[in-house]
């Protein structure tokens, strides 16, 4: 692993860097209802599918990225009040007729989403715009002198599609797609939190970040009683264009296996495949930066790695107080995803944004993705409300311009199993604090963590084994005081280390638990940066 500390980033917030209306120069003229010479036609069925998509942003990716159209003045110049006061009328939502089992529903244009997103319907092979109007929406109060009637409006900000997730009878919002190429998807039981990304370049680097955009929808129409949707996307940046399908299913773990065609207009830093966007304020290793009522405020406490020979890495997420990134080299890793293990409501004590309650993760590489690494941004906040936490696969050949990538993998949403069936023993808790024993009047300069590993083989296992022993590896610093025990009457042995290190050195921790020539639990990761 190797790791990187930069002193400044502007916090991430959600919703930002919104989509590029597509144009002529990357959409051909038929899906957009207009002849060569320019005259607007009523629009006509084209042929589409993925490969479609592909040609039309493959030859795109030969010019520039083009210029969003401007909204004209109402939608415009909406304030974030006046916005909250526009809702999608319930009567007007799309796929609705009967025997459907999903529902479209678009986001309304303005406010922050100032670039509006073409939406198109795909059926037998055909694709026809989505046209939304003012008259689908519900403008309270004194928006409604504002608006005009039965304007069409140039695009939507985005759509969601909703399913009878969790009652038969309710349909549930399941994905949505908006803001730059960000979307989130629910598992049964959840509540929205963390989100996914199309694609990350330069993220948390000396250079600029660059938010790539979906610029337009293709929604596959579902047959009937169908479970499975499928809906196209085409991503455009400065340095990039990108031909997208997504294939959502619903359930206690919601998949969405997304396929990228990605072709590069410019060379790109870091480009970053699957990237998950998540929150991490505080749990009990930092609760003390923050006078508050609750215990933890997290949408996300770990990352989670399964290795291509079968170990698993757990990375305790942390709010830093300096941008911190750590890089995980692996090759064909199995899985990797950002997880909220922390399941009870006692944990939080939050009866509003229920914690509890929110998705984890999981990036399931679909074909062999070579060489590359994990990388984990940690951006520090001080407010629930950032996405402060990146996690994504950096491939180790940077692409050139004129190079295509294609890219599969599946992602996994919901309440997933803490191990996975795995023997190795899990981590359930991560602690610290000041160095040395209880009640010192003058505690040593040290830091102490402690770590709970819980069930698997080493679980039931006596305490008094003499073949189990901690494995402990510190970088930039020492481990002082090193011990292992099993907590009476439970499956749970807890590893305490005492850790010393010179000030201001960027430390990386790692620990497991070993014994009958095996690992017999999880391998726990830190970095720590002695203030």
């Amino acid at each position: 692993m190797r790791n990187e500390h930069v002193s400044r980033r502007a916090v991430l917030t959600r919703g930002v860097a919104l989509g590029a209306l597509l144009t002529t120069t990357s959409v051909p003229t038929l899906l957009l209802g207009q002849t060569t010479s320019g005259e607007v036609v009523a629009p006509q069925p084209t042929p589409f599918d993925f490969n479609v998509l592909t040609a039309m942003m493959q030859q795109s990716a030969k010019g520039a990225s083009p210029a969003p159209v401007a909204l004209p003045d109402f939608l415009a110049k909406l304030t974030y009040d006046e916005y909250k006061l526009i809702q999608f009328a319930p009567s007007r939502t799309r796929w609705a007729d009967p025997g459907m089992d999903w529902h479209l529903v678009p986001f309304h244009v303005g406010w922050l989403f100032k670039e509006p997103v073409l939406v198109y319907e795909v059926a037998d092979g055909k694709a026809m715009p989505m046209t939304f109007t003012t008259s689908d929406f519900e403008y309270r109060h004194q928006l409604a002198q504002k608006v005009p009637a039965n304007f069409t409006l140039p695009g939507v900000a985005g759509v969601k599609l909703y399913y009878p997730l969790n009652r038969p009878d309710i349909f549930d919002e399941v994905i949505s797609f908006v803001g730059a190429s960000y979307f989130r998807a629910l598992g049964r039981d959840n509540a929205y939190g963390m989100s996914s990304r199309g694609l990350a370049i330069n993220t948390g680097l000396s250079t600029a970040e660059e938010f790539p955009k979906f610029t337009a929808f293709w929604m596959q129409r579902p047959a009937p009683g169908e479970q499975t949707v499928t809906v196209y996307a085409a991503l455009d940046s400065a340095s990039v264009t990108g031909a997208y399908r997504f294939v959502v299913t619903p359930g206690a773990d919601t998949t969405v296996e997304v396929t990228a065609r990605i072709f590069f207009r410019a060379a790109v830093d870091e480009l970053g495949i699957a990237p998950l966007t998540s929150m991490f304020l505080f749990s009990d290793n930092n609760r003390s930066r923050f006078d508050d009522y609750r215990k933890q405020v997290h949408d996300s406490d770990g990352l989670r790695i399964v290795k291509s020979d079968g170990d698993v890495i757990w990375r305790p997420l942390n709010n830093p107080l300096q941008l911190a990134s750590s890089y995980f080299e692996e090759k064909r890793p199995l899985s990797f995803g950002l997880m909220q293990r922390e399941r009870s409501f006692e944990a939080y004590e939050d009866d509003e944004s229920h914690y509890e309650r929110r998705p984890s993760v999981v990036v399931e590489p679909i074909g062999d993705w070579g060489a590359g690494a994990i990388r984990l941004v940690e951006i520090p906040s001080d407010l629930e409300t950032h996405d402060n936490i990146v996690a994504y696969w950096v491939p180790e050949k940077k692409p050139a311009p004129g190079d295509m990538l294609e890219v599969a993998y599946r992602l996994h949403w919901g309440r997933l199993p803490v191990a996975d069936g795995e023997p190795k023993a899990v981590v359930t808790a991560t602690r610290a604090g000041i160095g040395g024993a209880a009640g010192l009047d003058n505690p040593p300069d040290t830091r102490k963590f402690a770590i709970d590993f819980q069930g698997g083989l080493l679980g039931r296992l006596p305490g008094d084994n003499a073949d189990i022993k901690p494995v402990v590896t510190v970088t930039n610093g020492t481990a002082e005081i090193v011990t292992l025990h099993k907590i009476d009457g439970a499956d749970i042995w807890r590893l305490v280390m005492d850790i010393a290190s010179e000030q201001g050195a960027v430390c990386e921790l790692s620990a497991h638990v070993a014994g009958y020539e095996k690992k017999l639990s999880e391998i726990w990761m830190c970095q720590w940066v002695k203030p």
